[in-house]
């Protein structure tokens, strides 16, 4: 090490030394620079980048060895072989260019540690070889273990360069790469350097053709300007690269449908068109505007992540009404560019067309498609909301439920539009007599409702709003020329004695619609209970349905589910029967709602999921099964732990378990219901949204949950292409499934025709009579055994349903 020092403070001219430095440094860093290019380049651009990356770097280092060659003054005249120094030149730029390729072939360590190694390897060979064109009136000496010295010395600063900066983009780490790389260079040569002694020898002579300091210094001075040029050359040619990249991105995002800004520090740094479109300004006047606040304002107020798609709304700078808009955001990465660090690009998405259909859908689901009244399922949350109302102003309520005399008959003989005729007229009169909070509702067919919140005493205000809609309607509808008479028998219904809740006032107002029609029509009558045998009849079969429960009279049939795609069975659904051992079998109209009047549904609910698993545990083929849940097991908070109680003792695998429940099941307790799905998704059970679209809040119930399914109600279903506002319904909530990424199901489907348009539209599974009616467990074989797969029963979906038919005839 005292020789090395000697050598390098005796025989070595200080500026020269300097020089050799700052040529070194100035090589490497720029090497670095075009390295970060050359790491994200393909093809010939990547060539070129690694043609000038290896010229730079190895010009430099060979720059720096011979401006340390012409500062060493041993004494003695000196030459150097113009042989020696062009291939030390030759070597130099292989091996550098050669280091890089190999550093950047993969972004490991190992990679970097390898390219080091190569790198090291040739600053040694370019030195070591530049040595042999060094001429003096004297023998070299070579000291060995000094000359390794200084090859590790080279290979351990070109690796920590490449480890420091072969993967940096920012300019600071590629000053601090260049400078541990021009150490090693310099540590390398000097210790090289201090390796020789030089013993006189007044016989040697330095030819004439040998290159003199002078010659050698020009040479040098040319390599320097290689440098630069080569620099000059990496510039002009990235930002042409650059240039038109960003010209080519601009095409691309002006043509883009979406609005594209890009944002740094809260500001507009970028924006394609569509965005400028969007906020009514040239990006001229929106560069350098805060855009959050300002402009684009989010509905919460949740930290941005990355990749997460968030809602909120865009503020027009020349005001205006505001834009709903989804956003999605993503941190750029230009592959090339330093200068980006901070930069977030967000897609902005206009809301407005999706919002203005989903209202669509939404009120076409609320309300009835004729007449505009809310529908029946709109009515329940609507009367549900009334009863709240009144338990807490002190108001009355009453329930009125009219049915059109005699439409049956103006219906057969004027025909269908006369029968529309005369509901839409009946559905103005109804609007014209009720004003908010009170309402009219159509139930379907000829049956309405009208709910009257009133401040007067009951049953005097239902009386009076009773006599005026049967005067009312007394008036004879106009129609192509003709009077229609219209008539109307109404049946009433009061809170709270005859009911608390929406369910039992309807039915009850129902029950005196009946008595309305028995005493002559065209009056209306209020519910009496002491008249009513049906009541006392329900209650008998109250107590016939627990001991039932408890005696396993109830029996499971199962549905089949087919994919619309191929017709394979993919899964059934569980319903329940009642063998009653004197009435015979009831269906489950008749005896579910019973069941929910008297606390009977939990008991029945938990038979019914314990032996739908238990069968579906015994099938060869892993099908699903679809168990129906009540509003009250949804709310009840022991149905995850009951679900996981079941699965466990059926060994029935959790994903093969589908939960189907309803819209209106979300409506007593919004909060608990959500909280039971969350924990029934955990266990893994799949949860599906049944009879979509004949509830009150569908749209935002999807926004909160992650349906695994939705299930169009039959309803719509069955009257596709005989109306078509079902036919629009059941495609938009179709177009919805998709858009949602959640698959679809079909209810009710019994033609080939629906078939054929439930495909078209790429609805995901169908259930109906046209794939196979309900059937007890021991009719399923061929479709739950594995060797029943290849029986005909099992076939695709449009044979089966053939098949089934014949059968169930």
């Amino acid at each position: 090490m005292l020789k090395v020092l000697t050598c390098l403070t005796a025989e070595h001219d200080y500026r020269l030394v300097a020089v050799a430095a700052a040529v070194c440094f100035a090589a490497c860093f720029t090497a670095f620079r075009l390295y970060s290019r050359m790491r994200g380049a393909k093809g010939l651009v990547r060539a070129a980048w690694l043609l000038l990356t290896g010229l730079v770097c190895g010009s430099g280092v060979w720059a720096t060895h011979f401006i340390g060659m012409v500062a060493y003054d041993p004494g003695l005249k000196t030459g150097y072989s113009p042989t020696g120094t062009l291939l030390s030149l030759m070597i130099a730029v292989l091996f550098m260019g050669s280091g890089f390729v190999v550093a950047s072939a993969q972004r490991t360590r190992t990679n970097d540690v390898a390219g080091g190694l190569v790198l090291g390897l040739g600053m040694a060979s370019m030195h070591y070889t530049g040595m042999t064109a060094f001429v003096t009136q004297g023998d070299v000496v070579w000291e060995h273990a000094t000359v390794g010295a200084s090859v590790l010395l080279g290979v351990v600063g070109a690796t920590l360069a490449l480890v420091i900066a072969g993967r940096a983009r920012s300019l600071s780490k590629q000053l601090i790469g260049g400078g541990v790389l021009t150490l090693g260079v310099c540590a390398l040569h000097f210790t090289g350097m201090g390796a020789i002694t030089i013993v006189p020898d007044a016989a040697a002579v330095v030819p004439e053709q040998m290159l003199s300091g002078g010659v050698l210094t020009l040479a040098v001075t040319s390599i320097t300007g290689l440098i630069i040029l080569g620099g000059l050359g990496a510039v002009a040619i990235e930002s042409q690269t650059t240039r038109s990249a960003l010209e080519r991105i601009r095409r691309l995002a002006n043509a883009a449908y979406e609005g594209i800004v890009v944002v740094q520090d809260g500001r507009i740094n970028d924006a394609n068109a569509a965005f400028c479109d969007l906020v009514g300004a040239p990006l001229d006047e929106l560069t350098g505007k805060p855009l959050f606040g300002e402009i684009l304002t989010y509905n919460t107020e949740e930290a941005s992540r990355e990749g997460v798609r968030r809602e909120g709304v865009l503020q027009p700078v020349e005001g205006g009404r505001e834009i709903p808009v989804e956003v999605f955001s993503r941190l750029m990465d230009d592959g090339a560019r330093t200068e980006t660090s901070g930069l977030t690009v967000l897609a902005v998405r206009d809301l407005r067309e999706r919002r203005s259909a989903e209202e669509k859908i939404r009120y076409l689901a609320e309300h009835d498609g004729l007449t505009g009244l809310p529908n029946r399922n709109s009515l329940q949350a609507r009367l549900a909301a009334a009863i709240d109302r009144v338990e807490a102003s002190g108001e009355s309520l009453s329930v009125i439920c009219i049915d059109l005399d005699h439409f049956k008959e103006a219906n057969d003989q004027h025909g269908h539009l006369a029968g529309d005729a005369l509901l839409v007229e009946t559905a103005r009169r109804l609007q014209d007599l009720v004003s908010a909070p009170s309402f009219a509702a159509r139930l379907g067919g000829d049956e309405f409702i009208v709910v009257q919140v009133a401040g007067g005493d009951q049953p005097a205000a239902a009386a009076e709003l009773a006599g005026r809609i049967l005067e009312v309607m007394a008036a004879p509808v106009t129609f192509d020329g003709q009077e229609l008479a219209m008539c109307a028998s109404l049946g009433v219904s009061l809170f709270p004695d005859d009911g608390r809740t929406a369910e039992s006032l309807m039915a009850n107002a129902d029950m005196a619609l009946y008595r309305a029609k028995d005493s002559g029509r065209g009056v209306y009558r209020f519910f009496k209970r002491e008249m009513d045998e049906s009541i006392r009849e329900r209650r008998a079969l109250a107590r016939d349905l627990k001991q039932g429960i408890i005696d396993e009279e109830l029996v499971v049939h199962y549905q089949p589910l087919a994919r619309a795609s191929d017709g394979e069975v993919c899964g059934f659904e569980a319903l329940v029967r009642w063998q009653h051992p004197s009435r015979g079998m009831i269906p489950p109209l008749d005896f579910i709602p019973v069941a929910e009047e008297n606390d009977l549904i939990a008991p029945l609910g938990e038979w019914v999921l314990r032996r739908a698993c238990r069968d579906a545990a015994s099938w060869e083929k892993p099908l699903r099964i679809a168990v129906n849940l009540s509003p009250l097991q949804l709310n009840d908070p022991t149905l995850p732990t009951l679900v996981h109680e079941v699965l466990i003792e059926s060994g029935l695998s959790p994903h093969r378990l589908e939960l189907e429940i309803t819209e209106s099941a979300l409506f007593k307790d919004y909060q608990r219901a959500l909280d039971n799905l969350r924990r029934l998704k955990a266990l893994g059970v799949r949860i599906a949204m049944d009879d979509f679209g004949t509830g009150f809040s569908s749209l935002s119930t999807l926004q909160s949950f992650p349906f695994d399914k939705i299930k169009i109600d039959k309803s719509f279903v069955e009257n596709i292409h005989r109306h078509d506002r079902a036919t629009v319904i059941v495609r938009a909530v179709l177009g919805l499934g998709r858009s949602l990424e959640i698959p679809v199901v079909a209810e009710g489907v019994e033609t080939e025709e629906q078939i054929s348009f439930l495909r078209g539209e790429d609805c995901a599974e169908l259930q109906g009579y046209a794939i196979g009616r309900p059937a007890p467990m021991g009719a399923l074989d061929a479709w739950t055994t594995l060797t029943g797969a290849k029986t005909p029963s099992a076939a695709p979906v449009v044979a089966p349903a053939k098949r089934s038919r014949r059968t169930a005839a």
